[in-house]
């Protein structure tokens, strides 16, 4: 009985203490997994690789943003989705991605839980290599639509925590996405 008292407690001294920061600004970074599925990612290059590329690795991101009140607000990340790599017999191709998003971002706060969406576009360079080489074909500079959602909870006013689940909408690889753990502070 004590323990449902002190759990009772800490959630409505959380939800008092989200009406603290229901807008302004937030700093944060994030850690997941990328996954890239596409096909003919060398297609055009000397080293023409015609199967599907199924590959994923750690990525990371730092972002900022701006809540104007605690159902919308913007955010700008940094995104370095890693080098995903695959063996096509001797030659290993790797993909390396990174860029900048800006998002639109819409959240449903429940309490000290929140559920959020975001959509945005990604601005990013693509590198491919393959066996060391870089395929100048293949990569580039490039933009897409970004976009997720997730499910976060704010802790002691300013700490919050999310994970989230992000899909890439990429020419080549349409099906391409990331799983994020985040923390942001809300000041």
């Amino acid at each position: 009985m004590r323990t449902l008292a002190v759990l009772i407690m800490l959630v409505g001294s959380v939800s008092v203490a989200l009406a603290d920061n229901d807008s302004g600004l937030y700093l944060g970074a994030g850690v997941g997994t990328f996954k890239l599925k596409a096909r003919d990612i060398t297609s055009g290059a000397a080293a023409n690789i015609n199967t599907e590329f199924d590959s994923d690795d750690t990525a990371f991101k730092g972002f900022a943003g701006w809540r104007f009140n605690r159902f919308i607000g913007i955010e700008a990340a940094y995104i370095d989705f890693g080098k995903p790599n695959q063996d096509y017999g001797t030659t290993q191709v790797e993909a390396r991605i990174n860029g900048f998003a800006p998002y639109l971002t819409g959240t449903l706060p429940l309490g000290p839980i929140e559920f959020f969406v975001k959509a945005g576009y990604l601005f990013y360079d693509l590198t491919i290599k393959a066996g060391g080489q870089k395929i100048d074909a293949a990569s580039g500079s490039h933009e897409d639509l970004i976009g997720g959602g997730g499910i976060g909870i704010t802790l002691f006013g300013h700490l919050h925590a999310d994970i989230e689940y992000e899909h890439l909408d990429a020419a080549k690889a349409n099906r391409s996405d990331a799983v994020w753990l985040s923390g942001a502070w809300r000041f």
